[in-house]
């Protein structure tokens, strides 16, 4: 099976919804600040956003290892178990940073200011979750799976600012 990476490489329409509205970008991998995982574990960026945020694989193996997002003000959290988990999320709630509470209102509203912007947000996002092989889950279930790994796994994840020793805020709480 070929990577999600080099597929996303080789669609450009993927690429480009994947960088905006989804604001994920797989040539940003590198963190503004020295970081690693307070467990030890390996930590490896592969792609950042557009505002100094990194996505990190965790551990050893490939894109099915656990992903954690640190923004640059100093949070972070586990978003996703599995490259293809974080490709949903991004597909379906590429608004989830603006997520405080994830209700379904919230989401909606979120939701709706993107559409406004975007009109084929919806089918775009579909050519490119056919393009990659994706099925998608609704906004409802992807933001209430990205709670559950970031607040059943925040124990495991502690991102640390190495210099310093100290621990990232946790971009996500009960």
């Amino acid at each position: 099976m070929e990577s999600l990476i080099a597929a996303v490489r080789e669609q450009d329409e993927a690429a480009r919804f994947l960088a905006w509205p989804g604001d994920f970008d797989l040539d940003r991998g590198d963190h503004v600040e020295e970081v690693q995982l307070a467990s030890g574990a390996a930590l490896e960026g592969f792609a950042g956003d557009g505002a100094g945020g990194t996505y990190f694989f965790c551990g050893e193996g490939g894109e099915e290892r656990s992903i954690l997002y640190a923004d640059s003000g100093g949070g972070a959290a586990l978003v996703a178990i599995g490259l293809s988990e974080l490709l949903r999320l991004l597909l379906v709630a590429p608004w989830w940073r603006g997520c405080q509470a994830f209700t379904e209102g919230e989401s909606r509203e979120l939701a709706a200011e993107y559409l406004e912007d975007m009109p084929d947000l919806a089918a775009r996002r579909d050519r490119v979750a056919a393009a990659l092989g994706l099925d998608l889950p609704n906004q409802t279930e992807v933001l209430a799976r990205l709670r559950e790994v970031a607040v059943r796994e925040r124990e495991n994840f502690i991102l640390v600012f190495t210099p310093e020793s100290h621990p990232y805020e946790p971009l996500i709480r009960n």
